[in-house]
Protein backbone atom coordinates (compact mmCIF):
# COMPACT_ATOMS: atom_id res chain seq x y z
CA UNK A 1 0.00 0.00 0.00
CA UNK A 2 1.10 3.91 0.28
CA UNK A 3 3.26 5.27 2.56
CA UNK A 4 2.12 6.90 4.72
CA UNK A 5 -1.45 6.23 4.04
CA UNK A 6 -4.59 7.70 4.19
CA UNK A 7 -4.71 10.35 7.53
CA UNK A 8 -7.23 7.59 8.79
CA UNK A 9 -4.46 5.41 9.26
CA UNK A 10 -2.84 7.44 12.11
CA UNK A 11 0.48 6.69 10.34
CA UNK A 12 1.67 10.25 9.31
CA UNK A 13 -0.22 10.85 6.43
CA UNK A 14 -1.93 14.68 6.09
CA UNK A 15 -3.41 14.52 2.51
CA UNK A 16 -7.35 13.37 2.14
CA UNK A 17 -7.41 9.99 0.88
CA UNK A 18 -10.78 8.46 -0.93
CA UNK A 19 -10.31 5.89 2.43
CA UNK A 20 -10.94 8.53 4.56
CA UNK A 21 -13.80 10.76 2.48
CA UNK A 22 -15.42 6.82 2.76
CA UNK A 23 -14.77 6.90 5.96
CA UNK A 24 -16.19 9.70 7.00
CA UNK A 25 -19.33 8.94 4.97
CA UNK A 26 -19.97 5.82 6.68
CA UNK A 27 -18.99 3.51 4.25
CA UNK A 28 -16.54 2.02 6.39
CA UNK A 29 -17.02 0.70 9.99
CA UNK A 30 -13.72 2.15 11.51
CA UNK A 31 -13.50 -0.52 14.49
CA UNK A 32 -14.40 -3.35 11.82
CA UNK A 33 -11.60 -2.62 9.11
CA UNK A 34 -9.67 -5.22 7.39
CA UNK A 35 -11.11 -7.98 9.70
CA UNK A 36 -10.61 -5.36 12.39
CA UNK A 37 -6.89 -5.63 12.15
CA UNK A 38 -6.51 -1.88 11.51
CA UNK A 39 -8.18 0.93 13.15
CA UNK A 40 -9.12 3.80 11.35
CA UNK A 41 -8.94 7.61 13.34
CA UNK A 42 -12.03 9.27 12.03
CA UNK A 43 -11.02 12.27 13.72
CA UNK A 44 -7.63 12.26 11.59
CA UNK A 45 -9.84 11.66 8.25
CA UNK A 46 -12.20 15.16 9.60
CA UNK A 47 -8.70 16.88 10.03
CA UNK A 48 -7.35 15.89 6.54
CA UNK A 49 -10.85 17.09 4.34
CA UNK A 50 -11.13 20.19 6.44
CA UNK A 51 -7.29 21.35 5.87
CA UNK A 52 -7.21 20.23 2.33
CA UNK A 53 -10.81 21.12 1.00
CA UNK A 54 -13.21 22.14 3.71
CA UNK A 55 -11.95 25.61 5.09
CA UNK A 56 -10.73 27.10 1.71
CA UNK A 57 -14.76 26.14 0.35
CA UNK A 58 -15.98 26.91 3.57
CA UNK A 59 -17.22 23.81 3.95
CA UNK A 60 -17.85 20.81 6.77
CA UNK A 61 -16.11 17.53 6.60
CA UNK A 62 -18.73 15.17 5.45
CA UNK A 63 -20.04 18.13 2.38
CA UNK A 64 -15.45 17.51 2.09
CA UNK A 65 -15.89 13.89 1.90
CA UNK A 66 -18.90 13.85 -0.13
CA UNK A 67 -17.86 16.34 -2.55
CA UNK A 68 -14.40 13.94 -2.83
CA UNK A 69 -16.21 11.02 -3.65
CA UNK A 70 -18.50 11.91 -6.50
CA UNK A 71 -15.88 13.32 -8.12
CA UNK A 72 -14.12 9.82 -7.68
CA UNK A 73 -17.04 8.18 -8.84
CA UNK A 74 -17.53 10.92 -11.50
CA UNK A 75 -14.19 10.05 -13.26
CA UNK A 76 -14.71 6.48 -12.72
CA UNK A 77 -17.74 7.08 -14.73
CA UNK A 78 -16.92 9.29 -17.15
CA UNK A 79 -13.78 6.72 -18.47
CA UNK A 80 -16.61 3.98 -18.46
CA UNK A 81 -18.72 6.26 -20.68
CA UNK A 82 -15.66 7.52 -22.94
CA UNK A 83 -15.10 3.43 -23.08
CA UNK A 84 -18.60 2.49 -24.35
CA UNK A 85 -18.74 5.55 -26.84
CA UNK A 86 -14.87 4.22 -28.40
CA UNK A 87 -16.29 0.98 -28.59
CA UNK A 88 -19.98 1.61 -30.09
CA UNK A 89 -21.64 -0.07 -26.94
CA UNK A 90 -24.10 0.83 -24.55
CA UNK A 91 -23.66 0.22 -20.65
CA UNK A 92 -27.12 -0.32 -19.62
CA UNK A 93 -26.73 -3.29 -21.79
CA UNK A 94 -24.32 -4.59 -19.69
CA UNK A 95 -23.72 -6.22 -16.20
CA UNK A 96 -21.26 -4.52 -13.75
CA UNK A 97 -18.67 -6.63 -11.75
CA UNK A 98 -17.00 -5.14 -8.98
CA UNK A 99 -14.04 -6.22 -7.74
CA UNK A 100 -10.79 -5.11 -5.39
CA UNK A 101 -10.94 -3.85 -1.84
CA UNK A 102 -12.31 -0.64 -2.58
CA UNK A 103 -14.54 -1.36 -6.15
CA UNK A 104 -17.33 -2.57 -4.05
CA UNK A 105 -17.58 0.51 -1.93
CA UNK A 106 -18.46 2.84 -5.12
CA UNK A 107 -19.69 0.10 -7.66
CA UNK A 108 -23.82 1.05 -6.38
CA UNK A 109 -23.23 4.74 -7.22
CA UNK A 110 -21.30 3.69 -10.57
CA UNK A 111 -24.38 2.07 -12.08
CA UNK A 112 -26.60 5.04 -10.99
CA UNK A 113 -24.67 6.83 -12.64
CA UNK A 114 -24.10 4.68 -15.69
CA UNK A 115 -27.75 3.36 -16.04
CA UNK A 116 -26.51 -0.16 -15.09
CA UNK A 117 -29.23 -2.32 -13.90
CA UNK A 118 -27.32 -5.44 -12.21
CA UNK A 119 -24.34 -5.54 -10.40
CA UNK A 120 -22.50 -8.61 -9.13
CA UNK A 121 -19.77 -8.80 -6.81
CA UNK A 122 -18.31 -12.27 -6.45
CA UNK A 123 -16.82 -14.51 -3.42
CA UNK A 124 -12.93 -12.97 -2.29
CA UNK A 125 -13.99 -9.77 -4.23
CA UNK A 126 -11.49 -8.31 -2.16
CA UNK A 127 -8.82 -10.31 -2.99
CA UNK A 128 -10.01 -11.01 -6.97
CA UNK A 129 -7.24 -9.74 -8.55
CA UNK A 130 -5.04 -12.65 -6.86
CA UNK A 131 -7.62 -15.18 -7.42
CA UNK A 132 -7.76 -14.36 -11.28
CA UNK A 133 -4.10 -14.10 -11.30
CA UNK A 134 -4.23 -17.97 -10.15
CA UNK A 135 -6.89 -19.52 -11.52
CA UNK A 136 -6.69 -17.23 -15.44
CA UNK A 137 -5.81 -19.48 -18.32
CA UNK A 138 -1.67 -19.24 -19.05
CA UNK A 139 -0.60 -17.11 -22.09
CA UNK A 140 1.57 -15.65 -24.47
CA UNK A 141 1.61 -12.88 -26.56
CA UNK A 142 4.58 -12.90 -29.25
CA UNK A 143 4.46 -9.40 -31.64
CA UNK A 144 6.16 -8.15 -34.49
CA UNK A 145 6.48 -4.89 -36.29
CA UNK A 146 6.89 -5.80 -40.00
CA UNK A 147 4.66 -2.60 -42.12
CA UNK A 148 2.39 -3.11 -45.13
CA UNK A 149 -0.02 -1.72 -47.42
CA UNK A 150 -3.05 -3.79 -48.84
CA UNK A 151 -1.77 -2.26 -52.02
CA UNK A 152 1.25 -4.60 -51.67
CA UNK A 153 -0.21 -7.54 -49.83
CA UNK A 154 2.10 -9.85 -49.65
CA UNK A 155 0.82 -13.29 -48.66
CA UNK A 156 4.21 -15.83 -48.54
CA UNK A 157 5.29 -13.16 -46.47
CA UNK A 158 2.31 -13.01 -43.76
CA UNK A 159 2.16 -16.42 -44.22
CA UNK A 160 5.63 -17.42 -43.08
CA UNK A 161 5.64 -14.09 -40.00
CA UNK A 162 2.40 -15.77 -38.31
CA UNK A 163 3.66 -19.21 -38.49
CA UNK A 164 7.13 -17.78 -36.49
CA UNK A 165 5.02 -16.07 -34.27
CA UNK A 166 2.39 -18.76 -32.97
CA UNK A 167 5.17 -20.92 -32.93
CA UNK A 168 7.65 -18.40 -30.97
CA UNK A 169 3.94 -18.21 -28.47
CA UNK A 170 3.06 -22.08 -28.35
CA UNK A 171 6.47 -23.39 -27.35
CA UNK A 172 6.61 -20.59 -24.71
CA UNK A 173 3.59 -22.00 -23.14
CA UNK A 174 4.54 -25.27 -23.57
CA UNK A 175 7.86 -25.00 -21.23
CA UNK A 176 5.50 -23.91 -18.87
CA UNK A 177 2.72 -26.43 -19.03
CA UNK A 178 4.05 -29.48 -21.22
CA UNK A 179 0.84 -31.22 -21.90
CA UNK A 180 -1.84 -28.27 -21.67
CA UNK A 181 -4.30 -28.17 -24.52
CA UNK A 182 -3.49 -24.90 -26.66
CA UNK A 183 -5.27 -22.11 -28.65
CA UNK A 184 -3.66 -19.42 -30.63
CA UNK A 185 -5.21 -16.42 -31.43
CA UNK A 186 -4.18 -14.16 -34.59
CA UNK A 187 -4.05 -10.56 -35.18
CA UNK A 188 -3.12 -7.58 -37.71
CA UNK A 189 -3.40 -4.26 -36.08
CA UNK A 190 -4.65 -1.69 -38.77
CA UNK A 191 -5.00 1.88 -39.84
CA UNK A 192 -6.09 4.08 -42.57
CA UNK A 193 -2.39 6.10 -43.73
CA UNK A 194 -1.89 8.46 -42.11
CA UNK A 195 -3.71 7.73 -38.94
CA UNK A 196 -2.12 7.55 -35.79
CA UNK A 197 -3.63 4.13 -34.23
CA UNK A 198 -4.86 0.94 -35.14
CA UNK A 199 -7.33 -1.54 -34.17
CA UNK A 200 -6.62 -4.96 -33.66
CA UNK A 201 -8.44 -6.94 -36.49
CA UNK A 202 -8.75 -10.75 -35.51
CA UNK A 203 -8.33 -13.62 -37.91
CA UNK A 204 -9.07 -17.16 -37.86
CA UNK A 205 -6.09 -19.88 -38.28
CA UNK A 206 -7.69 -20.29 -41.92
CA UNK A 207 -7.14 -16.45 -42.34
CA UNK A 208 -4.05 -16.71 -40.95
CA UNK A 209 -2.46 -19.37 -43.19
CA UNK A 210 -4.41 -18.09 -46.38
CA UNK A 211 -4.31 -14.63 -46.25
CA UNK A 212 -6.03 -12.77 -48.63
CA UNK A 213 -6.29 -8.68 -49.06
CA UNK A 214 -10.01 -8.28 -49.63
CA UNK A 215 -10.87 -10.45 -46.69
CA UNK A 216 -8.15 -8.34 -44.33
CA UNK A 217 -9.89 -5.14 -45.91
CA UNK A 218 -13.50 -6.55 -45.61
CA UNK A 219 -12.74 -7.24 -41.58
CA UNK A 220 -11.22 -3.99 -40.88
CA UNK A 221 -13.76 -2.05 -42.48
CA UNK A 222 -16.29 -4.12 -40.34
CA UNK A 223 -14.60 -3.37 -36.83
CA UNK A 224 -13.80 0.17 -38.10
CA UNK A 225 -17.59 0.66 -38.63
CA UNK A 226 -18.58 -0.69 -35.78
CA UNK A 227 -15.97 1.89 -33.60
CA UNK A 228 -16.50 5.04 -35.68
CA UNK A 229 -19.97 4.44 -37.13
CA UNK A 230 -18.59 4.26 -41.21
CA UNK A 231 -15.88 3.49 -43.27
CA UNK A 232 -13.26 6.18 -45.34
CA UNK A 233 -14.26 5.21 -48.86
CA UNK A 234 -10.95 5.76 -51.01
CA UNK A 235 -8.19 5.46 -48.17
CA UNK A 236 -5.35 2.87 -48.13
CA UNK A 237 -4.86 0.40 -45.63
CA UNK A 238 -1.76 -0.26 -43.91
CA UNK A 239 -1.29 -3.36 -41.27
CA UNK A 240 1.82 -1.87 -38.52
CA UNK A 241 1.93 -5.19 -36.15
CA UNK A 242 1.30 -8.40 -36.17
CA UNK A 243 0.48 -10.98 -33.05
CA UNK A 244 0.10 -14.19 -32.14
CA UNK A 245 -1.21 -15.02 -28.52
CA UNK A 246 -1.24 -18.21 -27.39
CA UNK A 247 -3.23 -19.34 -24.08
CA UNK A 248 -4.31 -22.60 -22.54
CA UNK A 249 -7.88 -23.33 -22.71
CA UNK A 250 -9.80 -21.75 -19.58
CA UNK A 251 -11.90 -23.74 -17.40
CA UNK A 252 -15.39 -24.74 -18.26
CA UNK A 253 -17.97 -22.53 -16.43
CA UNK A 254 -21.54 -24.15 -15.83
CA UNK A 255 -24.18 -21.35 -15.74
CA UNK A 256 -25.92 -20.75 -12.61
CA UNK A 257 -29.79 -20.28 -11.96
CA UNK A 258 -30.63 -17.36 -10.45
CA UNK A 259 -32.52 -17.29 -7.09
CA UNK A 260 -35.09 -14.93 -6.79
CA UNK A 261 -35.57 -12.80 -3.79
CA UNK A 262 -36.49 -14.59 -0.56
CA UNK A 263 -36.59 -13.55 2.99
CA UNK A 264 -35.19 -10.21 4.01
CA UNK A 265 -32.01 -11.06 6.53
CA UNK A 266 -32.17 -9.30 9.87
CA UNK A 267 -29.32 -7.17 10.16
CA UNK A 268 -26.64 -7.44 12.58
CA UNK A 269 -26.56 -3.55 13.44
CA UNK A 270 -27.00 -0.15 12.05
CA UNK A 271 -25.04 2.59 11.02
CA UNK A 272 -25.38 6.26 8.70
CA UNK A 273 -24.29 6.02 6.00
CA UNK A 274 -24.25 8.77 3.35
CA UNK A 275 -26.56 8.26 0.19
CA UNK A 276 -25.31 10.26 -2.98
CA UNK A 277 -28.57 10.03 -4.83
CA UNK A 278 -30.70 11.36 -1.63
CA UNK A 279 -28.09 13.95 -0.48
CA UNK A 280 -28.11 13.00 2.95
CA UNK A 281 -27.02 10.41 5.46
CA UNK A 282 -29.41 7.29 5.91
CA UNK A 283 -29.59 5.17 8.95
CA UNK A 284 -28.59 1.70 7.18
CA UNK A 285 -28.62 -1.88 8.07
CA UNK A 286 -24.93 -3.31 8.31
CA UNK A 287 -25.35 -7.22 7.08
CA UNK A 288 -22.32 -9.93 7.26
CA UNK A 289 -21.97 -11.38 4.38
CA UNK A 290 -20.65 -14.77 5.75
CA UNK A 291 -24.08 -15.07 7.15
CA UNK A 292 -26.21 -14.66 4.16
CA UNK A 293 -27.24 -18.17 2.50
CA UNK A 294 -28.65 -18.31 -1.17
CA UNK A 295 -31.94 -16.33 -1.68
CA UNK A 296 -31.88 -14.00 0.99
CA UNK A 297 -32.60 -10.57 0.25
CA UNK A 298 -30.57 -7.36 1.75
CA UNK A 299 -32.68 -4.26 0.78
CA UNK A 300 -30.67 -1.04 0.51
CA UNK A 301 -29.51 1.34 2.13
CA UNK A 302 -26.98 -1.42 3.51
CA UNK A 303 -23.96 -2.49 4.18
CA UNK A 304 -22.95 -5.94 3.08
CA UNK A 305 -19.32 -6.52 5.52
CA UNK A 306 -16.53 -8.80 4.79
CA UNK A 307 -12.40 -8.75 5.78
CA UNK A 308 -11.56 -7.97 2.57
CA UNK A 309 -14.30 -5.27 1.51
CA UNK A 310 -17.92 -4.10 2.03
CA UNK A 311 -20.34 -3.74 -0.52
CA UNK A 312 -22.45 -0.63 -0.19
CA UNK A 313 -26.07 -0.31 -1.34
CA UNK A 314 -27.70 3.01 -2.39
CA UNK A 315 -31.48 3.16 -1.46
CA UNK A 316 -32.11 2.44 -4.98
CA UNK A 317 -30.66 -0.70 -5.01
CA UNK A 318 -31.72 -4.27 -3.07
CA UNK A 319 -29.02 -7.35 -3.41
CA UNK A 320 -29.43 -10.99 -2.83
CA UNK A 321 -26.94 -13.81 -2.27
CA UNK A 322 -26.98 -16.45 -5.29
CA UNK A 323 -26.10 -20.45 -4.91
CA UNK A 324 -22.20 -19.55 -6.15
CA UNK A 325 -21.97 -17.15 -3.34
CA UNK A 326 -22.44 -13.85 -5.75
CA UNK A 327 -23.97 -10.85 -4.12
CA UNK A 328 -26.52 -9.91 -7.25
CA UNK A 329 -27.64 -6.36 -6.73
CA UNK A 330 -30.35 -4.51 -8.89
CA UNK A 331 -32.60 -1.67 -8.56
CA UNK A 332 -35.27 -1.80 -5.82
CA UNK A 333 -38.47 -2.13 -8.56
CA UNK A 334 -36.67 -4.36 -10.57
CA UNK A 335 -37.61 -8.43 -10.10
CA UNK A 336 -34.84 -10.49 -8.81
Amino acid sequence: GSEPGPACYGLGGTSPAVTDADLMLGKLDPDNFAGGSITLDRRRAADALLDSLGKSLDMDALTSAYGLSEVVDENMANAARVHAVENGEDLSEYTMIAFGGAAPLHAGRLCEKLGVDRLLVPPGAGVGSAIGFLRAPFSFEANRSVYMRLTDFRPDTIRSLLADLESEATGFVRSCDANADIEAEFKAYMRYTGQGEEIPVVLTADQATQPDASTFQRLFEQDYITLFGRAVEGMDIEITVWSVNATTLAEKIEPVQTLPAGTTIPANGQRSIFDPAQGQSLESSVVLRAGLNPGDLVPGPAAITEDETTIILPRSRQAVRQSDGCIDVVQQAQEL
